[in-house]
């Protein structure tokens, strides 16, 4: 049975990959990367609500007003996690936005560790918990060094009337509204070096606030005694968060309105993210006690990196084409060694 909870762990990583991957249909169908993210976060609500209520515990629901608020605001962190792979996995391709999510795991872990902050047992600095830490740093520097250039499409993107790249994005970043019918993820602009370091600095804060997530999600469990209640809340919490996001930019006119009638062409697995990230929770709030949390932190990371580098290598899911090159390669073994170190040193 441990073999078959270690792959299980493996495999809820490869999961995030494959969700941040997925969302960018999504961010298409919709039109704002906004839109897809609150349409994302209530499809993993409802997947959520659905197993709490198949195994019944969907009543320790009650509990929660009994708790301190704070303890209810692990799902802020979805939000920006989910918004950013969709906005960084066409710019920077999958390998280099899952590195940086890494990145930041490994430094906010490596925070909540050695200070013993959010209820976590502190942990001193060791040399094995350092070689780690350089390892990761140096791996997703290698792998952003080494982005090869992205493959041209075998067709020319099309422009809107609104001067907009076909695929829903501006030259600047933002959200375009309409797309053309053949708009791919090719279409996402190449950054700049000022542009590239915001994303760069995206990246890892929204991979930063993931272990802040858990170790919150943690809290909550402790108190109400049910893993699936527990993801439920907060992905609720995820939702409304963004959904509340969403209204404030359409309001400002910051982004453009959902175009919910793109849905009926998007690809049936432009879906998947939701229940990707249903799984992904559940998986971990399972196997943390059966394997230990550091077994299932670095499983999951490993996980992460090989199917964002599958991703990549062969443009999957209609993301650029990057092929994994003798640099990013390396990169990508030092990132694996390098959180494998820092979560079982």
């Amino acid at each position: 049975m441990h073999p078959l909870l270690l792959a299980s762990a493996l495999l809820a990583g490869c999961l995030l990959a494959v969700q941040a991957s997925v969302n960018l249909q999504l961010n298409k169908a919709v039109g704002t990367p906004y839109g897809a993210s609150t349409l994302q976060l209530s499809v993993a609500t409802a997947v959520l609500a659905l197993l709490a209520i198949t195994v019944g515990a969907i009543g320790a629901v009650h509990l929660a007003p009994g708790v301190p608020f704070w303890h209810l605001l692990g799902g802020l962190a979805s939000p920006l996690y989910i918004t950013s792979g969709i906005l960084l996995f066409p710019r920077l391709g999958a390998l280099a936005a899952a590195g940086l999510f890494v990145t930041g795991q490994m430094l906010a872990s490596l925070g909540l560790d050695l200070f013993g902050l959010l209820g976590i047992a502190p942990k001193p600095l060791n040399a094995g918990i350092a070689l780690g830490a350089l390892a990761v740093l140096a791996g997703i520097t290698v792998v952003i060094r080494g982005q090869s250039p992205i493959r041209a499409p075998a067709h020319t993107p099309v422009r809107a009337a609104s001067g907009t790249l076909a695929g829903g994005i501006t030259g600047r970043g933002g959200s375009a509204g309409v797309s053309a019918p053949a708009a791919t993820a090719e279409a996402a602009p190449r950054p700049g070096v000022r542009g590239r370091s915001g994303w760069v600095l995206l990246g890892v804060v929204a991979g930063a606030v993931l272990p802040v997530q858990g170790a919150v999600n943690a809290i909550l469990r402790g108190e109400i005694h049910q893993p699936l209640a527990t993801a439920m809340i907060s992905f609720v919490v995820a939702t409304v968060t963004i959904a509340v996001v969403l209204v404030a930019l359409l309001a400002l006119g910051r982004t453009p309105r959902p175009r919910l009638g793109g849905l009926r062409t998007m690809p049936w697995w432009g879906w998947l993210g939701g229940g990707c990230a249903a799984v992904y929770v559940t998986a971990t709030f399972t196997l943390i006690p059966a394997i230990g949390a550091a077994a299932t932190v670095a499983l999951t990371v490993t996980g992460q990196q090989l199917a964002s580098a599958v991703i990549d290598h062969h443009g999957l899911l209609r993301l650029p084409r990057r092929p994994l090159t003798a640099p990013r390669l390396t990169g990508l073994a030092l990132l694996i060694a390098g959180s494998v170190l820092v979560q079982l040193a």
